[in-house]
């Protein structure tokens, strides 16, 4: 029986601990089982697919008129763990071609990736860049020629610098009218072909990040908050106020979909959340409130105002003043502002009440409004930065997480963005841990789906190894693995993109004892 070790995390832990970047999943199993399931178990509408960013895999950074985004910068100051940057990553700017057939080859039914705002409208607003225009439009087509669906993130944490310098980004309500534009651009320029369309990739991780712990971009925290040494910032309220002009940007942007593009290009708007699911470390009164309360505060701080129209009560009675209102007018331009949701979903997080032991003094931030001690791991975590080496296999979280979209937010249509697997640079193409994962994975999905969850996509993270947010190059997540030693960067599939494959072509129970489907990808 595994004893879970409670600690009270900082805003730099949580991060860690939220980010599908950092996640070392441990599962010790001699063997795979076969898969009891099929993909004709699946509604016919149902897709699957892998994902990608466009400042994780696209490189390029300083070709045919790309300006620097906040990644750019904060990668060029040293940053990182390992201090790497994006400047090449895996090259999708160039090999787009080639990434397009290796997805036809193991048999994806989507791709979901970004557009890089910076490589399309350099300046932030104003004219596009007609050799960014050119080169979404190339891949879009050439997904399209493969059957592949163009599933098109607008935003994911990217924003041009320009902004950044000239009044903050997020922190100014000025991005909400330079972010609509930008979706303008999109929906105009590619609508014809993309037909799903995600608003803002995890904005709750994003404000975390980024004002509250200062791991991301543009780098803004202080204390109690903060635990890096940021030159600006103040963690008691940024998040919030970065949050609150995210939120209305989006209805913002959704708004102008659904009065101009959506009834000519007929697709569909959203967001994405990261969403884990929180479970009471005991059964007492305290901890199931604290569970609900942490619920509140990761989740429920980007999907309530969509549902309800506001942000949930708790939330409002513990921030108080340092939490912006809504307008009645903005109240109701949020309710209701989605088609789907996307969730980025990797794993189960136990809940302590923590508002005895919460300290009252100084100015509150997320963490002290939440009151609550979270963790996964059976391993004590330090304070400051960690990596934990252990994460329990629980994938009865996602069943858990789906049913809750379904019975308190009025089951929506969902579909997972991001779930996967995070392995050592060194790991071998022979990734037993991770087909064992998403395995179990998919199949608590489908009893989601089986028990009334209106869940209509699975897409993995990711389709190669990237460049990841928090970690560079020291971890992987691909199906397909990418040597960045090799100046060509070749990608070759691993054994779960056989695995993958299997699933999606053979329509049929998997035999995990005969993964011998070829896979033609060019080195």
């Amino acid at each position: 029986m595994m004893v879970m070790m409670m600690v009270s995390l900082s805003a730099s832990q949580i991060l860690l601990l939220l980010s599908s970047t950092l996640v070392v999943l441990v599962v010790v199993t001699g063997q795979v089982k076969d898969t009891s399931f099929s993909r004709d178990d699946f509604p016919s509408n149902f897709v699957f697919g892998a994902g990608s960013a466009a400042y994780q895999i696209e490189g390029a950074v300083a070709e045919d008129g790309r300006t620097p985004s906040i990644w750019d910068k904060f990668t060029h100051e040293g940053h990182m763990p390992d201090h790497s940057t994006a400047d090449i990553a895996c090259d999708g700017y160039h090999k787009y071609k080639e990434d397009v057939k290796i997805m036809s080859d193991i048999g994806l039914e989507a791709y979901r990736f970004s557009i890089s705002w910076t490589r399309l409208l350099p300046y932030g607003r104003g004219a596009i860049n007609q050799k960014g225009l050119e080169y979404y439009n190339r891949l879009i087509d050439e997904l399209v020629t493969h059957g592949i669906e163009p599933h098109v993130t607008i935003y994911h944490i990217d924003h041009p610098q320009i902004l950044e310098d000239e009044y903050g980004g997020w922190l100014s309500p000025r991005m909400i009218d330079d972010f609509t534009a930008f979706a303008d651009v999109c929906f105009r320029e590619f609508g014809d072909r993309v037909s799903h369309w995600t608003t803002i990739n995890e904005p709750n991780i994003m404000c975390l990040g980024s004002y509250d712990s200062g791991q991301f971009p543009p780098r803004q925290c202080s204390p109690p908050g903060g635990t890096f040494n940021c030159a600006a910032g103040n963690s008691s309220i940024e998040p919030y106020i970065a949050m609150h002009n995210i939120l209305l940007a989006h209805a913002s942007v959704v708004a102008i979909y659904r009065e101009k593009y959506q009834a000519k290009q007929k697709g569909l708007i959203g967001i994405n959340v990261y969403a884990f699911w929180c479970t009471p470390l005991t059964n007492s009164s305290a901890d199931v409130a604290a569970t609900q309360r942490a619920t509140d505060f990761y989740t429920g701080w980007v999907v309530n105002p969509l549902v309800f129209g506001d942000y949930p009560k708790i939330m409002k009675k513990n921030a108080g003043s340092r939490i912006p209102s809504f307008t009645k007018r903005q109240s109701e331009l949020l309710k209701g502002s989605f088609d789907f949701i996307g969730l980025n979903h990797y794993f189960v997080a136990y809940i302590k009440d923590n508002s005895r032991n919460s300290s009252k003094s100084g100015p509150g931030d997320f963490k002290s409004d939440m009151n609550v001690k979270l963790s996964v791991t059976n391993e004590e975590m330090p304070p400051g930065p960690f990596l934990p080496s252990f994460i329990p296999y629980n994938p009865s979280s996602m069943q858990n997480l789906l049913e809750y979209f379904r019975d308190y937010y009025g089951n929506p249509p969902i579909y997972i963005h991001e779930n996967g697997f995070g392995t050592p640079y060194n790991e071998t193409l022979n990734d037993i841990s991770r087909i064992h994962y998403v395995n179990g994975y998919i199949e608590s999905m489908l009893d989601a789906i089986r028990s009334g969850s209106n869940t209509r996509g699975y897409f993995l993270w990711s389709f190669l190894d990237v460049f990841e947010l928090l970690s560079g190059y020291v971890k992987r997540y691909g199906l397909v693995h990418v040597n960045f030693e090799d100046k060509d960067l070749k990608r070759e599939p691993k054994l779960s993109a056989q695995w993958y494959s299997n699933f999606l072509k053979k329509n049929a129970k998997l035999n995990t004892q005969n993964l011998d489907i070829q896979l033609s990808h060019s080195h």
